[in-house]
């Protein structure tokens, strides 16, 4: 534990001095004790704490939560009026203990802050932060100001950084590896062709057929592995009429084998976007898990369906206010170890008869759309998580 002051110490003075909301407040906030009225009005949908990425909680001397910023509320999978007037100790817990430290810093006044704490959640979720508590006076009465910086997301963050600067280069050189083998190939089925018109013996056409298919058939395995070079062409787009136009499709494919769990929020507005190409990016990735049920005979194929909207949310160096996220669950064998960290590399497969385009088309696919595909996966379970931001490029400057 260390006694050193909060890089955000300056946000009590913020709570002690903000002057009460004018907004009417909702049904909600009526059912709310005085003191927690009084919070709920100042507080109440704050732009200024809710833009912030770092995770705001503020508890009184009863370490009852009286404000959540979105950042503590995406942190702690709560909202912030359900959380309001709970314990501390019912959301977090501290190696199984309570956060015994907070009443003794009601006491002293002096903050502190811990680092690579590992936090259980009301979840069932653990999470890895730095912490800081700092003593704040709002209208006469103590109250504690906690700071979380969450570090899974840190090292997330620079994961995905490090997957898209991978991605770029191994597109640059699939790119110019792609510029070298189709001219020759151009060539190679142009002299084919003249050469079929020369040969004196039409049983000899047989070969330069050969020729031209299969330089025809490089020249396409060449063009795949590029993936889509056609820029999006964007509009607005409902992400859950994408994902039922993919379940469509894939219910035709296997006769209406696989069953489908849909675990929709409805409130995630429309994003901008190509339809068909998301379409494509996700019939590839389920289409991966559709294989791999009937390679390894699944007995109940189930496919789960998920949407929710984040908040605040960097993908690679770029901050997004909000981003919508879609996890595509199946319960197949699961993709071996020694592949899965280059699933998204062309020519990577776990199938003899695989190609291994189908998941780096669908990643380019949406990094097209600014966003990335996740993958993580036991046997059992593999889940696939795509992020896409809702804001369109003009919204971000």
């Amino acid at each position: 534990m260390h006694n050193i002051g909060s890089p955000f110490s300056h946000l009590g003075s913020f709570f002690a001095y903000q002057l009460p909301s004018e907004k009417r407040l909702n049904d909600q906030i009526e059912r709310y004790s005085p003191d927690q009225q009084i919070m709920a009005i100042d507080y109440h949908d704050n732009p200024l704490l809710d833009n912030l990425a770092t995770a705001i909680m503020l508890v009184d001397a009863n370490l009852r939560i009286q404000y959540l910023n979105s950042a503590a509320e995406m942190l702690l999978e709560l909202s912030g009026t359900r959380a309001l007037g709970l314990s501390v100790d019912q959301l977090l817990m501290e190696n199984g203990k309570p956060l015994a430290e907070m009443t003794q810093t009601l006491q002293t006044r002096m903050p502190y802050t811990k680092r690579q704490v590992t936090l259980a959640l009301s979840s069932g979720q653990s999470i890895s932060v730095d912490y800081t508590v700092t003593p704040v006076q709002l209208h006469s009465a103590d109250y504690l100001l906690l700071e979380f910086q969450p570090l899974d997301r840190l090292m997330k963050i620079s994961r995905e950084a490090s997957i898209i600067n991978t991605q770029e280069t191994s597109r640059a050189v699939i790119r110019g590896l792609a510029h070298e083998i189709k001219n020759p190939l151009g060539g190679l089925r142009g002299a084919a062709q003249l050469l079929a018109k020369e040969l004196p013996n039409p049983g000899l056409k047989d070969y330069t057929d050969i020729i031209i298919a299969e330089a025809d058939r490089l020249r396409n395995l060449v063009d795949r592995l590029l993936g889509p070079h056609k820029l999006p062409e964007n509009k607005p787009v409902s992400i859950h009429e994408v994902l039922e136009r993919v379940i469509s499709l894939i219910y035709a494919e296997t006769a209406g084998r696989i069953n489908f769990v849909r675990d929709y929020d409805p409130s995630i507005p429309d994003l901008t976007g190509d339809m068909g190409k998301l379409i494509q990016a996700i019939l590839n990735i389920v289409r991966n898990a559709m294989q791999a049920f009937k390679d390894n005979a699944v007995f109940t194929p189930e496919i789960r369906l998920q949407t929710r909207i984040l908040r605040q949310f960097t993908l690679g160096d770029q901050r997004h206010r909000l981003v919508c996220r879609v996890d595509i669950v199946d319960n197949g064998p699961g993709i071996p170890p020694a592949i899965l960290q280059n699933v998204f590399f062309p020519m990577v497969s776990g199938r003899a008869e695989g190609t291994g385009l189908g998941l780096s088309i669908a990643q380019s696919i949406v990094n097209q759309h600014r966003g990335l595909i996740e993958c993580l996966s036991q046997p059992g379970e593999t889940r696939f998580t795509i992020y896409l931001p809702l804001e369109s490029t003009d919204e971000q400057h």
